[in-house]
């Protein structure tokens, strides 16, 4: 009989189950961390071909108000215009450098009539819980950059509150406006200089960073290989438990006559070397 049929015990069965299940689920959350590492990924690829790219004329990257692709994410778009300073928003809750605060959300009237939503930076909140001070946007016709990004739709259970509103929901903005708006992208103002430091403050560089994800998806693959390890290691154990018990007790050694101190070894010398000289 092999010594190794207690694996096809139920018992062991279940070991065996529960360790494919676990392997299973390290593998699962492996592959979910190499999405996420992928994600990341073409998020830095998109930084890295559009944040830093020419202008181009709004109404050519977005021809369809509605239009946006993921892949045009910072993509630079030209403006030229005047912002609708009367329709002029904030969004709560918004955080930077460690402060909580709003962004600021300005449409802006394209010459051919239709409203594109321009962020226009960063603004800290008053001790009272409203926005504080900040700068108005210029009046007349300007001419002015912005960096794509896609709508942020509506969070179940937030709510608008007056000139207060919870998300860039595009869709509720174009609402609040006269005319045709663009409503699958509003654009980051482009700021350099002094007033990019001055309320509305510029949103910062992203940061180009895949994250850890490829070493987390190593280690749960790592994982799930130790669980099999693991179970070998328990058979193998078994295994030698069962063999030790088969063999039976060891057979009992015949005793040996216990050795004489030295002295006494001596004194039987000189009785045998008496006897032999009588």
């Amino acid at each position: 009989m092999s010594e190794w049929s207690f694996l096809r015990s139920p018992r062991w069965a279940g070991y065996l189950a529960l360790v494919v299940l676990f392997a299973v689920v390290c593998c699962a959350l492996g592959t979910w961390q190499l999405n996420r590492r992928a994600e990341a990924r073409a998020e830095v690829a998109r930084i890295d071909a559009n944040y830093d790219a020419e202008a181009v004329p709004v109404g050519e990257a977005l021809p369809e108000l509605d239009g946006f692709d993921i892949d045009q994410r910072w993509q630079v778009v030209a403006l030229a215009g005047e912002y609708l300073a009367d329709e002029e928003v904030v969004v709560r809750n918004r955080p930077f450098a460690g402060s909580t605060g709003f962004e600021v959300i300005t449409p802006f009237r394209l010459e051919d009539g239709s409203v594109f939503m321009v962020d226009r930076g960063w603004i800290a909140q008053a001790s009272n819980g409203r926005p504080g001070e900040f700068a108005p946007p210029p009046s007349g016709r300007v001419e002015v950059e912005a960096r794509l990004k896609a709508s942020e739709g509506r969070i179940a259970g937030r709510t608008s509150t007056g000139d207060e509103l919870a998300t860039i929901d595009l869709d509720e903005l174009a609402a609040r406006v006269d005319g045709r708006s663009y409503t699958g992208a509003y654009g980051v103002l482009v700021q350099s200089g002094v007033e990019a430091q001055e309320p509305p403050i510029a949103a910062p560089r992203p940061v180009r960073d895949e994250g850890p994800h490829l070493s987390y998806a190593l280690q749960w693959f790592v994982f799930a290989l130790l669980g099999f390890i693991g179970l070998g290691w328990a058979a193998n154990q078994e295994r030698r438990a069962l063999a030790e018990a088969s063999a039976g007790p060891e057979a009992p050694k015949t005793p040996r006559a216990p050795r004489r101190p030295p002295r006494e070894r001596r004194d039987a010398d000189v009785e045998d070397e008496i006897l032999d000289r009588q």
